[in-house]
């Protein structure tokens, strides 16, 4: 059974109804004002946070979850009701793990169950290369270093500032032997210290294998 805490004013059924949060595994409970969300992710151990976009002060929410020993690692999504813009970035920046769109399309679903429990992370250092796509810095090459990685994010450390929002072509040699991994990722969070968290979009074949062979690996040992 997964458990989904939504942050919402009103029953979000008449648009997320038709989902995978309003499948019969899915249990649903709703925190109807900003003050009772800690109180109710907290007793409630959900396995994801729906958080809508309608909400005042949507971004504080989330940067309170975040701030939370008992709800940092859980997955935050939050309903975007516009186009990208400065409301998206506040969320992301607060330590929102995604925005999925409304209405719902046709990748809803996989990019949701993707986050529906955080991946488990492996702390590493290697050297990333990345390409920009789009934009103003279209085709700028940039070099990073990965500080961890899972199946579906890398967290990295840059001194050339990447924003949030920003498509980027990255490629990167795994240690120990285990082969080069290529795609396209989007910048989802500016931390401190020069770091950028990137969610993985698109690996090239069967680079994800790779990258799960390795993080559980390091859980072996």
């Amino acid at each position: 059974m997964i458990r989904a805490l939504f942050v919402a004013a009103s029953d979000l059924a008449g648009e997320l109804g038709a989902t995978a949060l309003f499948r019969s595994n899915v249990e649903r409970i709703r925190a109807g004002g900003a003050d009772e969300v800690r109180q109710t992710a907290g007793q409630a151990r959900p396995d994801i946070v729906v958080v809508d976009s309608a909400m005042p002060g949507a971004a504080s929410i989330v940067a309170a979850l975040r701030q939370d020993p008992l709800t940092r690692p859980v997955a935050i999504v939050v309903l975007g009701r516009t186009e990208f813009g400065a409301d998206h970035l506040a969320v992301l920046e607060a330590g929102a793990n995604a925005i999925l769109p409304l209405p719902a399309g046709r990748d809803w679903d996989d990019r949701l169950m993707r986050l529906v429990r955080v991946p488990v992370r492996r702390a590493s250092r290697f050297p990333v290369d990345l390409a920009v796509e789009g934009g103003l810095r279209s085709g700028v090459m940039l070099t990073a270093r990965a500080l961890d990685l899972s199946v579906h994010g890398l967290l990295l450390e840059c001194r050339h500032p990447l924003q949030v929002g920003e498509d980027l072509r990255f490629s990167f040699v795994l240690p120990g032997g285990e082969g080069g991994v290529r795609g396209t990722g989007t910048v989802v969070r500016v931390a401190p210290e020069e770091c950028f968290g990137v969610e993985l979009t698109h690996v090239e074949g069967d680079g994800r294998v790779r990258i799960r062979t390795y993080v559980e690996a390091g859980l072996a040992g």
